[in-house]
């Protein structure tokens, strides 16, 4: 389609040429001077038809290497995607893996003196069954378990535990503003609960997880003064590490 305007340019020419020259009395190829000119115009037109040429080659490479310059940026952000995709992936085997390890060595806590022994009562059938859904990894679910056995059973001794496994439910489901509301909820009522170590460990790992940094700091340094020596130091401590390279 390129080569029509560049025919119909030079036809034109030609046309106008034969035109100017048709009262003429000799022909072109007898007079010299004419065809000199009729040379000249040849020479023009082609001179005209190079320069169109190479203006649309200079387009087209203009063009080429603005969409190449588009595809380098889409694939720019492609690998952004696909790495922070990988990374919320392995944040996510990561929190399985915790809350497996910490399942994996709990057994259900049994009644405290002067409550029913375990088995016996009903907050303890009620609490096994929300502590069966959470271990098969039902966690949606089991966060509704263990909301109906705190609203049902809030004096039980097992409450502070189901308090605890509700914010551990909410933390793997990546629900850390419920976290650390569930975990700052134990530490509230039951602060010498044996799971408050946990507790604050996780309100800090949650705080982290919110960009509270300041404040998961803080909380983090408390659980090594609070509970020193414990696993929950230990791990309090290495997150700190985290943090700080951060």
């Amino acid at each position: 389609m390129r080569d029509q305007p560049l025919g119909s340019l030079r036809w034109l020419l030609t046309a106008s040429c034969v035109i100017c020259l048709a009262g003429c009395a000799s022909t072109p190829e007898e007079d010299p001077v004419l065809q000199g000119k009729l040379s000249d115009l040849d020479s023009r037109t082609t001179t005209i038809e190079r320069v169109v040429q190479n203006q649309s080659l200079l387009s087209l490479a203009q063009r080429a290497e603005q969409l190449q310059n588009e595809l380098s940026v889409l694939r720019g952000r492609i690998e952004v995607l696909e790495n922070a995709n990988e990374t919320l992936r392995k944040q996510q085997r990561d929190l399985y893996a915790d809350l497996d390890k910490r399942l994996a060595g709990q057994a259900p806590a049994p009644a405290a003196s002067g409550q029913p022994a375990a088995g016996a009562g009903a907050d303890q059938a009620a609490y096994n069954q929300a502590f069966d859904i959470l271990k098969a990894g039902k966690y949606v679910d089991a966060i509704t378990a263990f909301q109906q056995f705190l609203q049902s059973w809030p004096q039980s001794a097992l409450a502070d535990n189901a308090q605890y496994w509700l914010g551990e439910s909410y933390y793997v489901t990546r629900d850390f503003q419920s976290a650390a509301a569930a975990f700052q909820t134990l530490l509230d009522r039951w602060p010498d609960s044996r799971k408050a170590p946990d507790a604050l460990l996780k309100l800090g790992y949650t705080q982290a997880e919110l960009k509270h940094i300041a404040q998961a700091r803080a909380t983090l340094t408390s659980v090594s003064t609070r509970y020193p020596g414990s696993d929950a130091a230990h791990l309090a401590a290495a997150r700190l590490l985290q943090l700080s390279a951060q």
